[in-house]
């Protein structure tokens, strides 16, 4: 596996996350049954995906990725979809993981 194949598996661990997120609020606590199926499906094929993506990209710069992009995601989709705006400290931080992300994929270095 070369190291496009393992952005394109991060790409999609990252969706499928936001997937998952998005399917859990609908869920009502593990109650309401397709929603809970569409979210554990979800979370499986986006750790699965996030696994193939270590095997060719550092495991800090995946995660920190994943991670970083994930919240950020989560975060627009609860503004538009649940009305649930971030006070300035939540947008601040919003601004600083995504900056995190960039650092740590354009400046970070790796020993690897």
């Amino acid at each position: 596996m070369n190291i496009a194949s393992g952005y394109i598996f991060l790409f999609l661990s990252i969706i499928f996350g936001i997937g998952a997120n998005g399917f859990l609020k609908t869920t009502e606590g593990f109650t309401n049954l397709i929603p809970t199926i569409l979210c554990v499906s979800s979370i499986i094929i986006c750790l699965y995906c996030l696994s193939k993506a270590m095997a060719t990209i550092p495991v800090g710069f995946t995660y920190a990725t994943y991670g970083g992009l994930t919240i950020t995601a989560v975060t627009l989709f609860g503004i538009f979809k649940y009305k649930q705006f971030p006070n300035i400290y939540g947008i601040i931080g919003i601004i600083l993981i995504v900056v995190g992300v960039i650092l740590v994929n354009y400046l970070g270095k790796t020993n690897s």
